[in-house]
């Protein structure tokens, strides 16, 4: 058997180039409506993909933008709210939405999150972000987290705040486990006889102190039908990679090449692993490579400059999507995370010819249809509460 790989989609706006709002196909009146991201996430559930990450962000300006730039699409839905809205209305599709954990309250996301896992008969995951830029600090009003850029040498470690970033960003997953654990799974009993709905024993409070983050009560929601959503990180380098060692079941990364995915697999084994390793690409898909160098240079050219990503720029026909994403399988990826230039064009050439294309060459690691839920799908098994595993340990 050949290798093989998920395919997972990053949705984020009108798509992933600034310019992307402008294309023929595109549908700029709709990015703020329900209607645009139930179509978009329907064509990716549609076409077997496994997962789709949801971009937010808590300011109208870029992360890292420091002012607004001209020609640019602007203004989001709340990614936590898209995510359940499509719950109900999607039918496999794993749906992860994007939290940043700087500002955003634990409590808040671990109901939303296991909300969103009901809601979708567990597909639930997060894509957790760490640190806030001056803007979203500015939203807020209050002394957190500010991460403005990284220091000239590029490394998180040489960067103090970057370095409170990520350990904000361990305190708040700490506290989303704790919270997800904190109602037992056999904790609602519904006894008519005596009246108990919920056995208080089987619900223990969170309990978390830390630096920046504390919790007493436990979640109002019920342990939900994974147990625990998926947690998924991106992750570049050392400190990060250690973070999504010690919290993910997914870590996304961008590999320049195939080859340097290899080196990036070492460093999260060194790390601790990570159950899931996907690497990214920026795709843009036309029936030649010439249609495609040419959509790139006149989307550059709305833009004022050259697309610019961490993540590789694929622009290309179908084949030679698939092409990198057969490289990336083989040099260890278990998956792929495809950034659309375009919405929804680039998402349907995804749907209707890569996938396609992967599943036919036996590239594509699907299943018979029997996997319920996004844990399962992925080969995870679901995790014991930790007051189970504590007793199991002793």
């Amino acid at each position: 058997m050949p290798d093989q790989v998920h395919v997972a989609v990053a949705l984020e706006g009108a798509g992933w180039h600034p310019a992307a709002w402008r294309d023929d196909a595109a549908r700029p009146r709709d990015l703020v409506s329900p209607a645009y991201w139930r179509d978009l996430l329907r064509t990716a559930d549609d076409a077997g993909v496994l997962l789709a990450t949801i971009e937010d962000a808590l300011s109208f300006t870029g992360r890292f933008e420091q002012e607004p730039q001209p020609g640019r699409a602007r203004g989001r839905l709340d990614a936590v709210l898209i995510a359940s809205f499509a719950g109900p209305l999607t039918r496999r599709i794993g749906l992860v939405p994007t939290v940043t954990t700087t500002h955003t309250e634990p409590f808040h996301v671990a109901t939303g999150t296991q909300t969103l896992d009901f809601a979708s008969r567990g597909r639930a995951g997060v894509r957790l972000v760490a640190g806030a830029s001056p803007a979203e600090a500015a939203n807020f009003g209050r002394g957190r987290t500010v991460l403005s850029s990284l220091p000239a040498s590029g490394r998180v470690e040489d960067s103090p705040e970057a370095l409170a970033a990520f350990r904000e960003a361990d305190e708040f997953a700490e506290v989303l486990e704790r919270l997800w654990d904190s109602w037992q799974d056999d904790a609602i009993i519904r006894d008519i006889e005596s009246g108990r709905f919920v056995d208080a024993d089987r619900i223990h409070p969170a309990s978390f102190e830390g630096e920046f983050v504390s919790v007493a009560g436990a979640s109002i929601v019920p342990r939900s039908p994974q147990g625990r959503p998926v947690v998924t990180a991106l992750a570049h380098q050392t400190v990060p990679f250690r973070f999504a060692a010690a919290r993910a079941d997914i870590v996304f990364t961008t590999p320049a090449t195939a080859d340097g995915l290899g080196a990036i697999r070492a460093e999260l084994d060194a790390a601790g692993g990570v159950p899931r390793v996907f690497a990214d690409l920026l795709v843009l898909v036309e029936d030649t490579r010439a249609a495609a160098r040419d959509a790139l240079a006149r989307l550059d050219d709305l833009a004022g400059e050259p697309l610019a990503s961490d993540a590789r720029i694929v622009a290309g026909t179908a084949d030679d999507i698939v092409d990198e994403i057969r490289a990336l399988a083989v040099a260890g990826a278990d998956g792929v995370r495809l950034r659309p230039a375009r919405l929804p064009r680039d998402l349907h050439r995804i749907a209707d010819d890569v996938v396609p294309r992967l599943r036919s060459a036996g590239a594509l690691a699907d299943d018979d249809g029997s996997a319920v839920t996004l844990r399962d799908r992925l080969g995870l098994p679901r995790p014991a509460d930790r007051r189970v595993r504590a007793e199991e340990a002793a």
